[in-house]
């Protein structure tokens, strides 16, 4: 079963991406769902996409280069969610122990490295998952 749903979940994760893309970079989408929990929707079920697939392909029958990209694939996209998250409490806790000085600083460390592995490193690593995931599952499909 895990198997015929990779795919799916794979392309899935995809068109949310996209979707996270556009809600990031394009204005229209963004005014319309700002300060709405809708919002978190697509987040939401990006991390619950990248979760199902990390399940599937541990799961399946997939092996070498395809299972360690859609590994990748869906670490990246469940760890995006998870570091926004982290990200934002200890932003929070940061801004409420302002007064204490060392817990401030490793509060404002943590917040910095979380968002540093939510913007650049999770997009990143989802990308370089899914390019390599189509490159091995085409050539797959080719030699079948």
């Amino acid at each position: 079963m895990s198997d015929k749903l990779r795919w799916p979940t794979f392309w899935a994760l995809v068109g949310f991406f996209l979707l996270i893309l556009c809600l990031f970079l394009v204005p229209a989408f963004r005014e319309r769902l700002s300060g709405s929990l809708l919002f978190l929707v697509p987040l939401a079920v990006f991390f619950l996409l990248g979760t199902a697939l990390l399940v599937f392909t541990l799961r399946g029958r997939v092996s070498g280069g395809l299972r360690q990209s859609l590994l990748l694939t869906g670490a990246a996209s469940a760890g995006f969610f998870l570091f926004v998250l982290l990200h934002n409490a200890f932003y929070a806790l940061a801004e409420l122990s302002a007064d204490i000085a060392v817990l401030s600083a490793v509060l404002d460390f943590l917040h910095a490295a979380f968002f540093f592995m939510a913007v650049p490193v999770s997009p990143l690593a989802f990308l370089v998952g899914v390019v390599v995931a189509i490159v091995i599952g085409a050539r797959t499909r080719k030699a079948h």
